[in-house]
């Protein structure tokens, strides 16, 4: 927990002194690489009252950058920060109720053995592996893995979103009730300005952009660590002689994938047709 949260508001204020010398120039650049320090970790901090959101925005606003770009999205960042403390103070019920109504006929799967797998990161799917890992191990996740493991859960599992919020409730050090469940029904389609129904993160492909040289993936599964670059992502594809040569059996030293992803992807356009247009 120490790599992820210092308690304290010394600790607050080392971290942005940190990010905003070290990090924010080229935020924009970063956030979304999971392999690197490219977010401020200041969300542990924010949440515990460590640091006021408005003292972090003076500072960040004042620092003098060679191109804008990394400052303003860091400063909007912020802004949907408290876009979602906004939504929870107007909806009492948004961690529980989807704010879109024909969203409480969705017919969601109940597979505890899928959600018990996805908790564990047991997937067989790599990038969301080791996003659940991380989060178990360290109380923390980096922002885009929260996506990819949210998307997977929600839309190739079809497991009700509601299930994914309180696991992060439970384990994040920077458990927010009001970015928790407003990210959450984002994802899943039934917030505000949600994500469009069938937008669905592959995460294979997502794995390969955001982690292309595979550091974050093998930090956290360790036992896919000596897989080529090309394989890592979706160990599924690999050539039996690059598994063995890695010393992975797949189904004994790593998972099969608990579902096909296209056939998940596939389920989950056929379920959001069922309520109708408007969950676009």
């Amino acid at each position: 927990m120490r790599d992820t949260w210092q308690p304290g508001e010394a600790g607050a204020h080392d971290r942005l002194e940190q990010f905003l010398r070290d990090g924010l120039e080229d935020y924009d650049r970063r956030r979304n690489l999971p392999g690197e320090t490219g977010t401020s970790m200041l969300s542990p901090h924010l949440h515990w009252g460590e640091i006021a959101i408005d003292a972090v925005w003076r500072a960040a606003d004042a620092v003098v950058t060679k191109r804008p770009d990394g400052k303003n999205t860091f400063l909007k960042e912020l802004i949907w920060r408290e876009f979602a403390a906004y939504l929870l103070w107007h909806n009492e019920t948004l961690d529980e109720v989807p704010m879109k109504d024909q969203f409480v006929a969705m017919p969601w799967r109940d597979a505890p053995d899928d959600l018990r797998a996805w908790q564990r990161g047991v997937t067989g799917i790599p990038i969301v592996d080791a996003g659940m890992r991380q989060l178990w191990r360290t109380g923390w996740m980096h922002n885009r893995v929260r996506m990819i493991t949210a998307s997977f859960l929600v839309k190739h599992l079809l497991i009700p979103w509601q299930a994914g919020a309180a696991w992060f409730w439970d384990c994040l050090v920077d458990a927010d009730a009001a970015s928790n469940a407003a990210s959450w029904q984002w994802v899943a389609g039934c917030g505000a300005d949600a994500a469009p129904y069938f937008r669905i993160f592959n995460p294979v492909l997502q794995g390969e952009k955001f982690d292309p040289e595979g550091a974050y993936v093998r930090r956290f599964v360790p036992e896919l660590a000596r897989l080529p670059d090309r394989a890592l992502h979706a160990p599924w594809d690999a050539p039996e002689a690059v598994l063995r040569g890695a010393g992975v059996t797949l189904g004994k030293t790593y998972p099969r994938p608990i579902i096909d992803l296209k056939a998940g992807r596939e389920r989950a356009l056929a379920a959001f047709k069922t309520i109708g247009k408007s969950a676009a």
